[in-house]
């Protein structure tokens, strides 16, 4: 396997369900990548020293999924100079939107690109990571080109099942 340059952090095994589609899309994208449990209130050591290390081992950048108070994100973010792409997650009282608020609200300087809560925001950290590694690496800007057209092929004209001309 190739050298990971993005990792994927989450808070806690219960991420994966929806931190898997940032990895599968990365996969897709041919994006050699690393998935790690490093919470920031849990487990605040380790997840230190695996930021601050993480530039010495090739990773470009952090995408960071995180539920409630969320602020793997932010914390990261506080521990490199990498960019870092927060993925806020459903669930807690607020359902997700406390997870936004919490990935979103950040201090001037110290920034974190945020995404849409679940599924969706982890799939667009993704691509968001290639498009991003596509500014200087021209096949990786051709694998982002053919995923988009891909995407757009895959789009039917017509739904399946419905009948031209068919009386309601």
């Amino acid at each position: 396997m190739s050298q990971p340059i993005v990792s994927i952090l989450m808070g806690s095994q219960s991420d994966w369900s929806v931190m898997e589609h940032a990895s599968l899309t990365l996969n897709e994208l041919g994006i050699a990548h690393e998935c790690k449990i490093t919470s920031a209130h849990r487990t605040p050591d380790r997840h230190h020293a695996y930021v601050t290390g993480a530039a010495e081992r090739g990773i470009k950048l952090f995408i960071c999924g995180a539920g409630m108070a969320a602020h793997l994100a932010g914390m990261t973010a506080a521990l490199t100079h990498l960019p870092v792409f927060g993925v806020p997650l459903a669930g807690g009282a607020m359902d997700g939107l406390d997870s936004l608020l919490s990935t979103v609200q950040m201090p001037g300087g110290i920034p974190v690109a945020t995404f849409a809560i679940g599924k969706a925001g982890a799939k667009n950290a993704a691509v968001m990571a290639a498009q991003t590694l596509a500014m200087s690496d021209p096949k990786m800007a051709e694998k982002v080109k053919a995923f988009r057209a891909a995407q757009t092929a895959a789009v039917p004209e017509e739904p399946t099942g419905w009948q031209k001309g068919a009386a309601a």
